[in-house]
């Protein structure tokens, strides 16, 4: 015989085990949280490393804006500028 014990006995039970399924499968369950944290980790560091190389870039707008000896080096190590008057030596390895 069923009696009304034995109903929400069941019933409990169906939602313990539901809530428990939710708990470990899907989305807020153990695995996609630890998934998240991964990303937010990756993600973090990718962020440090764009904070600086943006660090860098600003430095170089700075020094080009102050003067033209930053341009003058870019110039040279990019563009090959010889002044008047300087000689150009080319050396060849072998």
């Amino acid at each position: 015989m069923i009696t009304p014990f034995r109903i929400f006995a069941v019933v409990l039970l169906l939602g313990i085990t539901g809530l428990q399924f939710r708990l470990w499968t899907g989305q807020g369950s153990f695995a996609h949280v630890s998934g998240l944290g991964a990303e937010v980790k990756q993600r973090t560091a990718e962020n440090e490393s764009k904070l600086q190389r943006n660090a860098v870039l600003k430095a170089e707008i700075r020094d080009l804006r102050q003067g033209l000896d930053a341009v003058e080096d870019i110039a040279r190590s990019e563009l090959g500028l010889i002044k008047k008057g300087e000689t150009f030596f080319l050396l060849v390895e072998e």
